[in-house]
């Protein structure tokens, strides 16, 4: 199975994707997570809240699901899911390595996650993914490559995904951080086979933080699947609406994470953005962002919200686990 079984256009709300990174864990570092959650956070109970997302975005039309090693048992309980769901065939799955989930399903963790992106941790941890999805892994991402990561010149790494993608799972990458056109643009420059050996990129994009557009831009002209994530800047937009963003809310009557994932979609170079509900109702809303027109003055006020990308990763970075 391969990404290229993703087709964007299937449904009306195939455009919008859903990550798992809010459920697969008790803590995350959204604004306004505490209450949309059980107040226990068991394991039982988030398999639960997961497999009740899953549900309802695949009946909406939802086409693909996020995934990642780091995302505590998030792999475990979407393999679940996929396996009491045969008729979700049409569900495509994409997952990533090169974090590993330490929090011991705690929110008060020292520490939550462990940055590794050595060829020994894909040795480990390709095979736990496999373990959990089996053959229904159609996306394989290295998880958060900024341009200092020495991942993408690691010769070691780049033949296992060469050889991965030989073997017919596509090949991707997720990036982060201030610089993520810089990552972008050096994972462009891998090829193989004559071809980009990413066939996706996912990056941080919203009316906050637009910086790594161009670069995406760049990227979607080479034949790339584009996906964008955090396209509410961790809840920032939904629960600080800037004073522009409320007033294009009024004008249009749409709810501010329906607007936040909407400006993404606006932009012509991408080919899904990930909704990371938490609950059903917060995925409702996200899915009327494929519906919501936008004229270019909207759009553009909204992109001038944007802020110096070292501002907007510093004040990422001192957000609270919660």
């Amino acid at each position: 199975m391969a990404l290229s079984r993703l087709d964007p256009r299937a449904t009306p709300v195939a455009r919008v994707g859903l990550g798992l990174a809010a459920v697969g864990r008790p803590g995350y570092i959204n604004l306004g997570r505490r209450p949309d959650l059980p107040a226990d956070r068991t394991v039982a109970a988030l398999r639960e809240r997961t497999h009740e997302l899953l549900d309802a975005a695949h009946a909406a039309g939802v086409r693909y699901v996020d995934a990642a090693r780091s995302y505590g048992r998030a792999e475990e309980f979407l393999g679940d899911w996929l396996r009491a769901h045969p008729e979700a065939s049409d569900l495509v799955v994409g997952s990533k390595w090169g974090y590993t989930y330490v929090g011991e399903w705690r929110t008060d963790a020292a520490v939550h996650e462990v940055k590794d992106h050595a060829a020994a941790t894909f040795d480990r941890q390709y095979p736990e993914t496999r373990d959990l999805l089996g053959e229904r892994l159609d996306l394989y991402q290295i998880h958060s490559v900024t341009p200092d990561s020495p991942v993408l010149q690691d010769p070691a790494v780049v033949e296992r995904l060469r050889r991965l993608a030989d073997s017919g799972v596509s090949v991707g990458l997720s990036t982060s951080g201030p610089d993520q056109a810089a990552a972008v643009r050096a994972a462009l420059r891998i090829t193989h086979e004559g071809r980009p050996l990413f066939t996706a990129v996912q990056s941080t994009f919203n009316a906050l933080e637009t910086s790594a557009g161009p670069a995406l831009a760049e990227a979607h002209a080479a034949g790339l699947t584009v996906i964008v994530k955090e396209a509410m800047a961790n809840g920032r937009l939904a629960v600080e609406p800037p004073d522009a963003l409320r007033r294009v809310t009024d004008a249009t009557g749409a709810a501010a994470d329906t607007l936040a994932l909407a400006f993404a979609l606006h932009q012509p170079w991408v080919t899904l953005v990930l909704s990371g509900a938490a609950t059903v109702a917060q995925l409702s809303s996200n899915l009327a962002a494929p519906a919501l027109r936008l004229s270019p003055e909207q759009v553009a006020t909204l992109a001038a919200l944007a802020e110096p990308p070292e501002t907007y990763w510093r004040r990422r970075s001192e957000l609270a686990w919660a």
